[in-house]
């Protein structure tokens, strides 16, 4: 579904193919800067079962666990996925608060959604002493997490279109911890000087991008998505 967020053509997050080893990564990367990585992974096998209907007749019936879409995530709520996907999965509204503002992401159950995550392919990069863990999520066009940081990580769109604003660990952004992104990028981002401007860039379907411990990062979905990231703890 088309989102009704405007993309930014301008990405400043640096890129990265195939031919990037795992050395260079640990070298120019892993401890200092985000990367957006292409053609390291092929997931046309995971993104085939990620379709509406194939997700909707494997884990319809099954509950999922939806977080408020703030900094802290106060509030959980337990419902049927295909309640979620028929009744919640809808635009950001841009009144909402985050406290307001349900999203799918990262709560799942492993036992259940084992069978699914088995299929995905992440990407082969490795830092020492850190092993991974998947958070799985579906969100609609303008939702988001706003402003948060924790340990380093990859991100990939599965489906849809999904903007990132990242800084680093000592420059700290300007926000509200229960404002959407999408507020965020109505009324702060425009009065940000360039300065001050966050590192920030679209990932298409394919794309995986790579954040680095404690670097602060907000999303924005611009279309209905689907997206899967692997925590390095």
């Amino acid at each position: 579904l088309a989102g009704t967020v405007p993309e930014e053509d301008r990405c400043t997050v640096e890129r990265a193919d195939a031919s990037l080893t795992s050395s260079l990564f640990l070298q120019r990367f892993a401890f200092s800067r985000p990367v957006i990585l292409r053609g390291i992974t092929d997931n046309s096998a995971f993104r085939a079962l990620c379709t509406r209907e194939k997700l909707l007749a494997a884990f319809g019936a099954l509950p999922v666990r939806l977080s408020t879409a703030n900094t802290y995530s106060y509030r959980k709520v337990d419902v049927p996925f295909q309640e979620y996907v028929e009744q919640l999965l809808k635009p950001q509204d841009p009144a909402r608060l985050g406290s307001d503002t349900l999203y799918f992401f990262g709560d799942n159950n492993f036992t259940e959604w084992g069978p699914l995550f088995q299929q995905y392919v992440p990407p082969t990069f490795r830092i020492p002493g850190t092993s991974p863990a998947y958070s799985f999520g579906i969100a609609g066009s303008g939702s988001g997490v706003p402003f948060h940081w924790h340990g380093p990580g990859f991100s990939e769109v599965i489906f849809g279109r999904k903007r990132w604003f990242l800084y680093p660990p000592d420059k700290t952004p300007h926000f509200h911890p229960n404002e959407t992104t999408l507020a965020w990028l109505h009324y702060t981002y425009p009065t940000l000087p360039p300065a001050e401007r966050p590192l920030e860039c679209t990932l298409r379907p394919g794309e995986v991008l790579y954040f680095p411990d404690r670097w602060w990062h907000a999303t924005l979905n611009l279309d209905t998505s689907v997206f899967i990231s692997t925590f390095l703890g």
